[in-house]
């Protein structure tokens, strides 16, 4: 092993070991946790496999970020996994996690898809109506890191409450006859 010779120059390369290691300790503690990048691509699905059919459920909605703007490929199902769409007017408030954007469908009419990304950045969740319209739940899609994963089975609808039967609007009496 190597011996210093210098015990000044032992003591210098101690201090510039204890600086290093405490800047790193100081980066690290003051470090937020990562949220949605500024720059990159980010995958976000809740595509699922239907038990008794087997085809594929759900949407996905991949975001491009690039300096000059953002760009949001729009996928769906309808019994099949719909062709990519690329939507428009894509707005993304990174502060609040806001996120919309408008896509034509085969119809050509538009629709704004609004939805918020978490504060971490690995869910992403649409506002909607999620099961058959009835029932008011969001749609929350996960962040894809694994892209050679096997598809989860889609979870089932809670049931629909039923409907309160309408009350019969109580029959008047007939007026009894004058005797």
């Amino acid at each position: 092993m190597y011996s210093l010779k210098s015990p000044r120059l032992a003591a210098m390369l101690a201090a510039l070991l204890l600086a290093s290691t405490t800047g790193a300790a100081i980066a690290a503690k003051g470090k937020k946790p990562a949220g949605l990048e500024r720059y990159g691509v980010a995958v976000y699905s809740d595509l699922c496999l239907q038990k008794d059919s087997g085809e594929i459920g759900g949407q996905r909605v991949t975001l491009h970020r690039f300096a000059e703007a953002d760009s949001v490929i729009y996928e769906f199902t309808a019994g099949a996994l719909s062709w990519p769409i690329v939507a428009n007017d894509v707005n993304l408030d990174a502060a609040t996690g806001a996120f919309d954007f408008t896509i034509a469908g085969a119809d050509s009419e538009e629709r704004t898809i609004v939805g918020k990304f978490s504060r971490d950045g690995q869910t992403l969740t649409l506002e909607g109506d999620y099961c058959g319209g009835n029932v008011r739940m969001p749609m929350k899609l996960s962040r894809v890191r694994d892209f050679g994963r096997p598809l989860k089975n889609c979870t089932p609808c809670p049931p629909m409450p039923e409907a309160p039967a309408e009350v019969a609007p109580a029959e008047e009496s007939a007026p009894l006859p004058a005797a």
